[in-house]
């Protein structure tokens, strides 16, 4: 024993020797929220404003690997997520995510107001770029399996810049899909106590249209269905595939009782508003296909994520999109569009055909799949924002998770709050095109992101090799766009789909024939590359382009939004963060490595970001 450890008491030697006790996971405070050194006070927060450009320089030419996600990351929650799902679990939170919150909630308004009965044909469509985007996402996950799902993948592929990005429109299409299921959970509730669907609104002669009818019944119910999330995930999970038997009773139901009572003469005309109405009408609904993404985010809760997460995600969504089809004919059939409701299309169907009876078990069937759509959204809302705060791009408090639930509550609790602050004043027209555009343009960042997984790889791509890269990328995405640009300007033209199309496949050969492929999946990979993800580029920027001028305004002004917080805040957190790690070799490998291939790939995601400057207000792509 040294000399000043004899000269201490029994009790004072116990206290040295005694080990540090766990911090509470209850606490607060400005260290909590911004523990990095550019708000430690404000002298420092103006030096850190003072080298604005140094900053974003940094860190828009970062980018971040596959470890530094998996292992570093996960440090900063302090408590791991529990590994305790497997492709069963997956499998079933993916059917009642998707299936909750699309059939019941915008079949009435897009057959109504857009496609007619060709909604059938717009949910196909959807249902195929979904499909191509869980191949993309699929791969990714079983490689990088951790919470952040999209966010993650992107930082890793395309940098940090593009990530945050991502990650603004994730937790936008978080909160508005949250907020627009919980409105439509109240108006199915309507339709089951035989009132109007907005009748238990509450009215606002003094909002704006669209704004004005408060619904405190959305709030309630999302704030109930996260707090049965927070309690644990295996628990959220048994419940969730257990009650999901209804919902496929109520499927099965749905589409022969609406065969049985089918009018074929409901069907004519069939496309009543012009090709064109199908499109936009898809670009809606793959909203409707959003649960698979919050899935693709528990894969670091997931047992074994190289088995598990592809029979989950690609067997669920495949029978998701043939159920959607299947139930959007069958509701055509019963009633003519024009007659629909949009906001309890099946409910009131029903009641048109005599079957009066049928719209309570609707109602039930419907109330309880958007329940626990509400339920896994509210899982995979928070795994997305624990990885988000992980990265100090919102305050990391936000990332810790609960040592004896094994889930992040903060994280439920700030998306939470906020879905239910918008679900009291947002129509569900107002925020599922918002959500579509959102949902869209990172489907369509997985898709490039991937191909540059596949065709790029650290220390090991040339100079030549990584140029065509970017090249044949800004071909596919360029293509894209002019292909939409050209469609949504013609109403006959066929000209400049000889130019655009063939550009698209040129793209595609180039990247084929003059790159090798650097990296081959270890477990699962998406086939058919590079044709499938440029295809799902191009299908989502179809359908980017197929929705109206609103959408885009809306969008930008949260984009807006979301670049003013970056600049002055998640910039310099994460770039803090960054510093205190130069130690780490990862990090010296990922600044060293990954500047010039940053900015290309950001300078070619430019030309989507920017086009809309160049369009008329003609063009319904903007």
């Amino acid at each position: 024993m040294s000399l000043s450890a004899s000269l201490l008491q029994p009790n004072q030697i116990n206290e040295v020797n005694r080990p540090a006790e766990p911090r509470s996971y209850w606490r607060w405070g400005k260290d909590e929220f911004f523990p990095e050194q550019s708000f430690q006070n404000w002298k420092s927060y103006r030096s850190a404003i003072s080298q604005f450009g140094i900053r974003f320089k940094d860190r828009f030419l970062n980018r971040s690997t596959d470890r530094y996600e998996l292992e570093v990351l996960e440090k900063q929650s302090e408590n791991s997520l529990k590994r305790c799902l497997t492709w069963w679990d997956l499998m079933w939170l993916s059917f009642s995510s998707v299936v909750g919150t699309g059939i019941f909630v915008l079949t009435g308004q897009e057959a109504h107001n857009h496609a007619g009965p060709a909604i059938v044909l717009s949910y196909a469509i959807s249902g195929l770029s979904a499909l191509l985007s869980v191949f993309c996402y699929t791969e990714f996950a079983v490689e990088i399996p951790v919470a952040g799902g999209s966010f993650s993948y992107l930082r890793v592929e395309l940098g940090d810049f593009v990530a945050f990005i991502a990650a603004g429109n994730i937790l936008l299409e978080a909160v508005v899909g949250a907020a627009g299921l919980a409105r439509s959970w109240t108006s199915y509730f309507a339709t089951l106590i035989n009132r109007e669907p907005d009748s238990i609104r509450i009215y606002v002669s003094s909002l704006a249209e669209g704004y004005n009818l408060l619904d405190p019944i959305a709030a309630v119910v999302l704030l109930i269905t996260s707090t049965i999330a927070v309690f644990g995930t295996r628990g959220t999970s048994k419940l969730n595939w257990i009650v999901s038997i209804l919902s496929v009773a109520l499927i099965i139901f749905v589409i022969v009782a609406g065969f049985v009572k089918a009018n074929p003469s409901n069907l004519t005309p069939f496309v009543p508003n012009g090709t064109g109405s199908i499109f936009q009408a898809a670009a809606v609904l793959a909203w409707a296909y959003t649960g698979f993404d919050m899935v693709a985010t528990m894969a670091e809760e997931t047992k074994r994520p190289a088995t598990d997460i592809p029979i989950g995600l690609i067997g669920s969504m495949s029978m998701i999109t043939v159920v959607y089809c299947l139930m959007a004919l069958s509701l055509c059939m019963m009633q003519k569009y024009t007659e629909m409701d949009v906001s309890a299309a099946f409910s009131v169907a029903f009641e048109s055909v005599g079957m009066k009876w049928a719209k309570y078990l609707v109602a039930v069937g419907a109330l309880k799949g958007m329940t626990t759509g509400l339920l896994v959204t509210s899982l995979g809302q928070a795994r997305y924002t624990t990885q988000i705060a992980r990265s100090h791009m919102i305050p990391p408090w936000f990332a810790l998770v609960h040592p004896k639930t094994g889930t992040p509550i903060y994280a439920t609790l700030l998306v939470t709050i906020t879905a239910a602050s918008v679900s009291m004043f947002s129509s569900l027209e107002v925020l599922s095109s918002v959500s579509s555009l959102s949902t869209l343009f990172i489907f369509m960042l997985v898709a490039v992101a991937l191909l540059v997984r596949r065709y790029y790889a650290r220390d090991i791509t040339s100079k030549s090799d990584f140029r065509k890269l970017v090249l044949f990328l800004s071909m596919i995405i360029a293509s894209s766009i002019g292909t939409i640009v050209y469609y949504n300007h013609t109403t006959d033209g066929w000209i400049g789909h000889l130019i655009t199309i063939p550009f698209w496949v040129l793209g595609n050969i180039g990247i084929l024939i003059f790159l090798p492929q650097q990296r081959v999946p270890k477990f699962w990979g998406v086939p058919l590359v590079p044709w499938l993800p440029s295809l799902s580029i191009g299908i989502n920027l179809f359908l980017i382009g197929s929705l109206g001028y609103e959408a885009f305004v809306r969008f930008g002004v949260c984009t807006v939004v979301m670049l003013v917080y970056y600049f002055f805040v998640g910039l310099h957190a994460t770039y803090d963060v960054s510093n205190q790690n130069q130690g780490d070799p990862d990090t010296a490998e990922r600044k060293e490595n990954n500047k010039l291939q940053s900015a290309a790939f950001c300078s070619a995601l430019v030309i989507l970001i920017s086009v809309p400057s160049l369009a008329g207000e003609d063009f319904h792509y903007w």
